[in-house]
């Protein structure tokens, strides 16, 4: 008889006791768990929101408006020393000066008016001063008087900074460039009605207007290599233009081009490359008929000049080339500043912006490239005498009729941007039309930021493009093959082997486009298209082929590995491919595919393209496509394909009307993690691509997304400038762009779930 063991009380207790503490240890794990996922969770939720307000906050700033407030007001300084034929302020807001019809140079405090240093300039006795101009505001200060016996003074206003017991001491001073003595413009002793000068290193030049001619006086200065002081070289030339109704004489800062403008808005442009025969290049008009010149002056660099009239308008007339390639000026733009005349126009040193005061005391900030206008408000009560802006562009001074000058600050810290500026087309100076450029810095400082997004944001979309042409029907085909037609132990290498391409550093993989996949594709270009031919047709043909094979061989190769036996099918035809593109390119073309491309369809070719781009960024995202991929093929319930089979479906059928309607939430996630991985790519574009930011839809030309911009000019930039912040906006994009489409992605992938979760 068989023993049977009946459980006692005390062990019925102890193993439910046991049991107990298991099942508590278990539910403890459970909560930790679930609120450990749940702290994740939003811990990534909160970190994606801190990011995003982190860049809304560094990007905020570009878009506040200007602001400008009253300091100070006082009288004019030294008021009977004359009237005020110039107003200026140096860098640190500290000190003014005033020039005056007299030949007086007062400098005070821009705070309080106090006068500082009163000097006389040496004007001869018995002379008058006639006439007056400004030198370029960044040609070292100078300034000329024109005086009645046909005799020109030239002066510059100097500040020097010294800090004596750590305190910051402002010394001004006058000095005469050209010397002490008048210079003789006209020997006839006529009186010069209007004068402009340009002081250089090598060149200077002066410009006057008597009663019916215009003079041109050019110094040149030359040292030899034993001498110790250069030899000063003058040459003199008389205009053939007519002086009566010349308004305004302006010469840009490397002294080759001379401006006349007529009080009718007649301008005339001088070539001075031959200081002895100045050529007349162009004439135009450059306000509407019936209206009056009010005020000109050169927008920063000199490149453009900036036309005030009798009906509030300024424009912008800068130089370019027409379809001749012939020198023109053309009107870039036009601002509304006022219904009354514009009596100032004072431009920014370091920026491509304006201030205008009209004939009521009106102020109007302007930036040009962006075409805002920063501030619009009353300034003063009576007509505007004489008005300065310091060279940070962050004080005015304005010297009204009522005998006052008053003082404000600015504050307008990022002009150069707006909403037109960073999607639109923009006319930029010496540029034949408006386009979407990106130009962020230049040696140059008259250089005119070019802060256009569009064309970093279409390298984007076209390197993503590229890639995910190439990866895409790779992976996913791979990724059906392997989960549904491969055998399992052939799964188990292929898979792991693909998933390692993963691991690879982008850096290397855009280290070795640039520097190999490159010049490959540029010398065998025409093997990479027979590629796409040739490969193809050969594994089509050894597929008829198949056939024939012996049946013992057949026999031999295990089943489900026949595809191995393709690889060396596919490098042997890719090796053709490249093989015969070579005779086969010089016999079809004549030469190179690339120079066919150029000759006959006007297409260039850059050695790094969209092209080399593609293949190295699509070598990248495939194994993330695929792995994503092939998980969900794979994981298909196995009692949908069966039913499919037994229900008399082919395998093929089953594979495209159950098994990928099943796995599309799935494949569309992985198509769009891949895309974006595309997007935000970083190094492989940034290596393999000349890093050019056009807009050209051509495969064969380069590109710069916004993460290899960012890459690239974020070391450089300087921290809260407007490149800086310009920078941030673009990862802002670039932010929001994955945020979109990964947003969408879910969606869509949520509905399709829903859909086909009833198969």
């Amino acid at each position: 008889m068989s023993k049977i063991n009946i459980p006692t009380k005390s062990s019925l207790a102890l193993n439910n006791s046991t049991g107990g503490v298991h099942e508590r240890w278990r539910l403890i794990k459970d909560a930790v768990a679930r609120y450990g996922v749940i702290v994740g969770g939003l811990g990534v939720i909160f970190a994606i929101v801190l990011i995003f307000f982190y860049l809304l906050y560094v990007v905020y700033p570009l878009f506040i408006s200007a602001t400008a407030q009253a300091v100070s007001q006082y009288d004019v300084p030294e008021s009977a020393q004359g009237k005020t034929v110039l107003l200026g302020i140096e860098e640190q807001n500290e000190v003014g000066v005033r020039f005056t019809d007299s030949g007086q140079v007062i400098f005070f405090s821009v705070e309080t008016g106090k006068t500082i240093l009163n000097q006389t300039i040496k004007i001869p006795e018995g002379t008058k001063v006639v006439s007056f101009s400004q030198g370029s505001p960044n040609n070292e200060g100078a300034v000329i008087y024109g005086l009645s016996n046909g005799k020109a003074v030239i002066v510059r206003h100097q500040y020097k900074v010294t800090y004596p017991d750590n305190i910051r001491l402002i010394t001004p001073s006058i000095d005469y460039p050209m010397g002490e003595e008048p210079i003789v413009i006209n020997e006839s002793g006529a009186a010069l009605d209007k004068v402009a000068v340009i002081i250089g290193e090598k060149t200077s030049a002066i410009v006057a207007k008597t009663a019916d001619k215009i003079h041109l006086s050019a110094f040149i200065k030359e040292k030899t290599l034993f001498a110790d002081e250069a030899t000063v070289t003058r040459t003199d030339a008389t205009l053939d233009y007519s002086a009566t109704e010349v308004a305004d004489i302006l010469i840009d800062k490397e002294g080759h081009n001379l401006y006349l403008i007529n009080k009718n808005g007649q301008l005339g442009l001088f070539d001075m490359a031959d200081k002895t025969a100045p050529a007349l290049i162009y004439q135009q008009n450059v306000i509407e008929v019936g209206q009056v010149v009010t005020s000109s002056a050169f927008l920063n660099g000199d490149l453009s000049l900036m036309i005030g009239d009798s009906s509030g308008l300024v424009s912008q007339w800068s130089k370019v080339r027409d379809k001749l390639n012939h020198f023109a000026m053309q009107k870039i733009r036009v601002f509304k500043v006022s219904d009354k005349a514009v009596v100032t126009i004072n431009p920014e040193q370091r920026r491509k912006g304006f201030m205008t005061l009209d004939a009521t005391g009106h102020l109007g900030v302007y930036h040009t490239t962006s075409e805002r206008k920063m501030i619009d408000e009353p300034m003063v009560d009576s007509t505007p005498v004489a008005a300065a802006i310091s060279p940070r562009a962050n004080a005015l001074l304005v010297e009204a009729e009522n005998g006052k000058i008053n003082y404000w600050t600015l504050d307008n810290k990022h002009p150069e941007v707006s909403i037109r500026s960073l999607w639109q087309e923009v006319w930029y100076e010496s540029y034949p039309k408006p386009d979407y450029i990106w130009q962020s810095s230049s040696a140059n400082s008259d250089f005119e930021p070019k802060y256009s997004l569009t064309p970093l944001v279409f390298g984007t979309l076209k390197a993503a493009f590229y890639a995910m042409l190439v990866a895409m029907p790779l992976a996913l085909m791979g990724a059906i093959y392997t989960a549904y037609f491969m055998t399992p132990k052939m799964r188990q290498y292929v898979k792991p082997t693909i998933e390692l391409m993963g691991a690879l550093p982008t850096v290397i993989l855009g280290f070795l486009a640039g520097l190999w996949l490159a010049p490959v594709i540029e010398e065998h270009l025409a093997g990479l298209f027979a590629l796409f031919l040739i490969v193809p047709l050969s594994v089509m043909l050894f597929a008829y082929a198949w056939q024939f094979f012996p049946k013992a061989l057949l026999q031999n190769i295990p089943e489900g590995w026949e595809s191995a036996i393709l690889i060396p099918v596919i490098i042997l035809s890719a090796w053709f491919a490249f093989t015969v593109s070579v005779p086969l390119e010089a016999f079809l073309f004549h030469g190179t595919l690339r120079d066919w491309f150029k000759t006959e369809l006007g297409i260039g070719y850059d050695q790094r393209n969209a092209l080399v781009v593609g293949i190295a960024m699509g070598f990248a995202v495939i194994p993330t496509i695929y792995s994503i991929a092939e998980d969900a093929i794979f994981s298909v319930p196995k009692h949908l394909t069966v039913g499919s089979l037994a229900l008399g479906a082919t395998t093929w059928q089953t594979m495209t009307k159950v098994v990928l309607l099943t796995a599309s939430p799935g494949i569309f996630s992985a198509v769009m993690i891949g895309l974006g991985r595309a997007v935000g790519e970083t190094m492989i574009v940034l290596m393999a691509t000349g890093n050019t930011p056009v807009m050209d839809l051509s495969i064969f030309q380069g590109l710069r997304t916004l993460a290899a911009n960012i890459a690239v000019e974020m070391p450089e930039s300087a921290v809260d400038s407007t490149h800086y912040r310009v920078l941030f906006l673009a990862a802002l994009v670039l932010f929001l762009f994955t945020f979109v489409f990964n947003t969408l992605a879910e969606i869509i992938r949520q509905r399709l779930r829903e859909k086909y979760s009833s198969l």
